[in-house]
């Protein structure tokens, strides 16, 4: 007679991703003792998200964009939040996830925002516009309303030294066959009607770079932040644990010395009777 909770529980949650038994473990039915020590990390992700194997090289060309963004200094938030947690007391998980928590529309899914950008212009393209036209008239329809452009231009960096290391690979991925070079095209055209209609250059930095590469090897543009924050989490473990390492009890977001703004009312005194 069967279980009726088991099979219960068996239609409650559904999944393709993992088949684990006692001494079973398989991943996409592939037994994990099998793929230890034999795919990369990289592949691994690829093999979870997509549910096949990736071939060698793209699984090389997706480490690359993973390895490419895994840290920005104590500067970048995400970073300073988790220096700051560490020296709050609090565990390692913890440090991590205040620190990925703070990954959001503005810090952290720049990325994803620029795949979505790609998409939209490859929308174009294949209503029978040019690539160089496509993104003309996408660019200036976004820059009239006042949009960002994410994955262009960069705060500290005038040229971003990640983003053409990493197109180099995708135009030699391209040449191998492994991937089509229609996104890497389309951000070449972005950065150059930027330049265009602003009269300026505003290279592509390593957001626009890294959705090029999630864009060729196929990834949909909603993994986009999670694929970014798989490879920020390793800068973020890191820094928490350099800073447990280094010490130091509550440090702020500024030495104690600098202070702040205060743009309150003037110290005033209390009514009597009150």
């Amino acid at each position: 007679m069967s279980d009726p909770t088991a099979e219960a529980m068996e239609r409650w949650w559904r999944t393709e991703l993992i088949d684990m038994k006692p001494g079973i473990i398989r991943f996409r039915g592939y037994a994990i003792e099998d793929l230890i020590g034999r795919i990369s990390f990289s592949a691994m992700i690829w093999l979870m998200l997509r549910g096949e194997l990736p071939s060698e090289g793209q699984a090389d060309l997706l480490g690359a964009a993973l390895v490419a963004a895994v840290d920005h200094g104590p500067q970048a938030p995400s970073i300073a939040i988790a220096r700051m947690a560490a020296t709050c007391g609090v565990g390692i998980n913890s440090a991590m996830a205040s620190a990925i928590n703070a990954l959001g529309d503005v810090h952290g899914g720049a990325g994803q925002q620029a795949m979505e950008l790609y998409d939209t212009i490859a929308a174009r393209i294949a209503d029978g516009a040019s690539v160089e036209g496509a993104a003309h008239a996408e660019i200036g329809e976004r820059l009239a309303a006042k949009r960002l452009i994410e994955g262009f231009g960069h705060r500290f960096h005038p040229t971003d030294p990640r983003a053409p290391r990493l197109l180099a690979l995708v135009e030699e991925a391209r040449v191998a066959g492994l991937v089509s070079g229609r996104y890497a095209e389309i951000g070449v055209a972005v950065e150059a009607a930027l330049e265009s209609l602003k009269g300026r250059r505003l290279p592509m930095n390593i957001d626009g770079a890294t959705a090029v590469i999630y864009s060729e090897l196929g990834f949909p543009s909603a993994l986009g932040r999670g694929l970014f924050i798989l490879s920020r989490s390793v800068g973020i473990l890191a820094h928490t644990w350099e800073q447990t390492q280094q010490g130091g009890r509550i440090k702020g977001p500024a030495p104690t010395s600098v202070g702040y703004g205060y743009d309150g009312v003037a110290p005033r005194p209390l009514e009597q009777g009150r």
